[in-house]
């Protein structure tokens, strides 16, 4: 069975447990995220971004996840980035949200995005970078086989742009966020441009 499947609620309750980081989170993602649209989440997860981002579609490949997701008004399908069951053309945006580091095949993800994406539709893709002090501490869980980070790929954030640019996404827009450990954290932070300070970045780029 899914790992995300078998600790669903455990994965959801992180965002209680750290909420101040996870709203941190948000507040980056809402810098781009488009507030009209249709809208897909790839690796919606329980809806924990979806929901407040206004994201009305969710896939994920785990349906424990996605009970959690449906409860919070998120319609949701079963499936995985990399073999999207959807039209070509078909969204104004799509959002992978820390998701990037769990797929199999991380440029097929991206590839069929873009597929999906109609003419200057958005891709936003919000991940830990692993040059970060946030990515070498989730490293350092990954090396000490934590239950969730064991089997993921951690990606720079300079990784990832290469990658918007090798796949013809344009007018790049990037912001960051979570500047201190988790632990440290006692307020909402404000996102800033860039990257290279924060440990979780937004990268969000037009398919042109």
């Amino acid at each position: 069975m899914n790992v995300f499947d078998t600790y669903s609620v455990e994965y959801d309750n992180w965002y209680e447990k750290n909420k101040l980081a996870y709203l941190s989170e948000l507040e980056a993602l809402k810098r781009v995220v488009p507030k009209e649209g249709k809208g897909l989440e790839i690796g919606v997860g329980t809806g924990r971004f979806a929901k407040p981002l206004g994201i009305s579609v969710g896939l994920d490949p785990s349906e424990k996840m996605l009970q959690i997701a449906k409860k919070r008004g998120i319609k949701t399908v079963v499936g995985r980035g990399e073999d999207l069951p959807f039209a070509g053309n078909e969204f104004d945006f799509v959002l992978i949200a820390i998701t990037i580091c769990f797929v199999d095949n991380p440029e097929k993800v991206i590839l069929e995005s873009r597929r999906v994406l109609k003419d200057n539709g958005k891709l936003i893709i919000g991940l830990v970078d692993k040059d970060s002090h946030l990515g070498k501490y989730y490293l350092k869980k990954k090396e000490q086989g934590h239950i969730f980070y064991k089997a993921a790929n951690f990606f720079s954030a300079r990784e990832i742009i290469d990658v918007f640019k090798r796949y013809n996404f344009k007018n790049i827009v990037i912001y960051q966020t979570i500047f201190l450990p988790l632990e440290k954290i006692k307020e909402i932070e404000k996102p800033k441009e860039g990257f290279s300070e924060g440990g979780f970045v937004v990268i969000c780029g037009e398919k042109i």
